[in-house]
Order: C-alpha cells, then sequence, then structure tokens
C-alpha cells in the first residue's frame, strides 16, 4: 500500500467549525496531558494571563515554535466615519502584533 498523497485546504475564510475556542483548547490540552478538564482550564488562563500581563506591561513574548507577541505603538490618524462621511480624528494607540516563528510557517 502507498501512502496517500497529503492534501492541503484551499485558503477560504474562517467558519466556525474552523476555529478552535478556549474550550476547545482546554479539551485538547487535556487529552494531550492527562491533566482533569479543571487542571487544564486553569494552566490555559494562567497561560494566557501570563501573556496578557507582559503584553500590559509592555515586553514581548517569545513561544519557540510558534511565535512573538509584543506591542507596538500606533499614530495618531485621519479617519472617515462609515455612513457619514464625516472625517474623524482617531487618536494615538497601542495594538498586539504576532510574527510566526520560521519553524511554524515551514509547518504550514
Amino acid at each position: 500500500m502507498t501512502k496517500s498523497a497529503k492534501t492541503t485546504k484551499p485558503a477560504t475564510s474562517a467558519t466556525a467549525s474552523d476555529k478552535l475556542g478556549k474550550t476547545q483548547l482546554v479539551d485538547r490540552v487535556a487529552d494531550l496531558t492527562g491533566l482533569t478538564r479543571k487542571q487544564s482550564e486553569e494552566a490555559v488562563s494562567a497561560t494566557l494571563d501570563v501573556i496578557t500581563g507582559a503584553l500590559q506591561q509592555g515586553r514581548s513574548v517569545g513561544l519557540p515554535g510558534f511565535g512573538t507577541f509584543s506591542v507596538k505603538a500606533t499614530a495618531a490618524r485621519t479617519g472617515v466615519k462609515p455612513g457619514t462621511s464625516e472625517k474623524i480624528q482617531i487618536p494615538a494607540g497601542k495594538k498586539v502584533s504576532y510574527k510566526m516563528a520560521t519553524d511554524l510557517k515551514g509547518k504550514l
């Protein structure tokens, strides 16, 4: 018997079935680690809290093999209010940036 060729899905917009939510993430962690669902929930929540806290402090978070999250400043700019075409001033702010790791990029 020969191995079938790996098929790839064409790039399409995400649907509800394509999204992995926190509940499904917790279930997968529980399955892979042998932890209870409650322990997995605590571990996932703690991980997200640590990442959020580091980003709030302006630090970047690097996850080897996955990527790096960092905070970037956005400049003030003029925008257009939808529906009215009224010009509005959008203040400077911050956004979370993600840079994919080379290992992950190669796997996709």
